[in-house]
């Protein structure tokens, strides 16, 4: 690994564009540690002290803190990610996205620039009703042109953020959303470091076996796939006869992501949220939605699992694939092209979907399990939680692919083997 890091230095252009995606993320963090105008963030950071079940809680932990303080990047990149998800479900019942999604280039783009109208749009309405739970909370204090100038400003850190973003993608290294998002996630680390050392003799001996141990599971489950042989038959392009050949086509075990787990974890922490502003409804909602009850962890388990197979159809259209298949000549040995092709993917998937939405309902109950049986303090939870521990696992193997892509064709060895 250091000989890679050290050849990987050596290339001019993948050390620039290394050293870019540092800057940026150092920019980034220093945004997050800025307050909004008028704004105290000791208040804010009192109130989150309570918040750790509540979608706030999440939220601030996609932000990387500056939630907390009500910081210039308070919203981070969530708004940017909530537009995409709500273009990708409406490609499914909008036929103009539709269209859009079938036409290359063009069509992405077309997309991507109403991606960012939307993020501009939830960003205010985010920020908005921030300013207005913060007040009515006591935690901050405003009127109504400082609360119109926080909006304006933590919209504008947004917007700065997405642009952040596709400049790491453009000129850095891996995904510049992803790398955000990750980045977020990373800088709660030292406070995990910090519960472990403080914490007793079992959180000392266990977690790091068990940070390991999960880490290891979600490598192996998130680079699993099922790869269904693919056969292509000779054509006649032009007067030129091209030949045919085989390839496959990869199935993975855990299409859907970490999107069910942010989906589920949404909904559940909804109803704590809005019961802060009827206390009248507490004492139904510490009943029913106690994160550690073994009622919450269930209806969260099979909300994950609902949401992976609603996630992974949103994602890939067998049909789709079929009639792309046979529009290059390509078949699946054994299985007629046309329809049954497209049910021959159905069923494959169904198959392969449901290992991979009981894993990912096992990844997001087991740190509550590990809180109670081996005492591990909240801190440690958030960093074994699956949402996080997905993310950072997905992140750093996408980041690493793309630096080994750029190592093998300078002729070096990669690091993935």
């Amino acid at each position: 690994m250091l000989s890679w890091l050290t050849n990987a230095w050596r290339v001019p252009e993948l050390r620039r564009r290394v050293l870019f995606t540092a800057a940026i993320l150092a920019l980034y963090r220093l945004g997050s540690w800025v307050p909004a105008p008028g704004v105290d963030p000791s208040q804010i950071k009192d109130y989150f002290s309570a918040q750790g079940g509540t979608v706030l809680g999440l939220l601030n932990l996609f932000s990387g803190g500056a939630l907390s303080q009500f910081s210039l990047f308070a919203l981070g990149i969530m708004p940017y990610v909530t537009a995409s998800i709500i273009l990708q479900l409406l490609a499914v019942v909008v036929p103009t996205l539709e269209r859009l999604q079938k036409e290359g280039e063009a069509g992405y783009a077309k997309i991507n620039q109403y991606t960012r109208y939307l993020t501009v749009g939830l960003a205010a309405m985010q920020s908005l009703g921030y300013a207005y739970l913060f007040k009515r909370q006591n935690a901050l204090e405003a009127n109504a042109g400082r609360v119109v100038l926080i909006v304006i400003t933590l919209t504008a850190g947004t917007a700065l953020l997405m642009w952040m973003g596709e400049l790491i993608t453009k000129r850095g290294v891996g995904n510049g959303i992803s790398i955000l998002i990750f980045a977020s996630i990373i800088a709660d680390a030292p406070t995990t470091v910090r519960a472990w050392a403080d914490g007793g003799a079992t959180t000392k001996l266990f977690f790091p076996l068990v940070f390991l141990a999960v880490t290891v599971a979600v490598v192996f489950i998130q680079e699993g796939q099922r790869r269904i042989p693919i056969q292509y038959a000779r054509r006649i392009v032009g007067r030129r006869m091209t030949s045919g050949g085989s390839t496959y086509m990869p199935l993975r075990v855990n299409m859907a992501g970490v999107i069910p787990i942010i989906f589920a974890a949404a909904i559940l922490a909804f109803p704590p949220t809005i019961a802060q502003f009827f206390p009248q409804t507490q004492g139904f909602i510490n009943t029913w939605f106690t994160p550690s009850d073994a009622s919450y962890l269930l209806l969260e388990g099979f909300l994950i699992i609902l949401f992976t197979y609603f996630y992974t159809a949103v994602q890939f259209n067998p049909i789709d694939q079929a009639d792309n298949l046979r529009k290059h000549g390509g078949y699946i040995p054994g299985i007629r092209p046309g329809p049954p092709t497209a049910q021959y993917l159905d069923r494959v998937l169904a198959r392969l979907t449901l290992p991979g939405s009981v894993y990912l309902a096992f990844v997001a109950v087991f740190p509550t399990f590990l809180v109670q049986f081996f005492d591990f303090s909240q801190a440690t939870q958030n960093f074994l939680g699956g949402t996080s521990l997905l993310i950072l696992v997905g992140v750093a193997l996408d980041t690493m692919r793309q630096m080994e892509s750029q190592m093998m064709m300078r002729s070096y060895e990669g690091f993935l083997r």
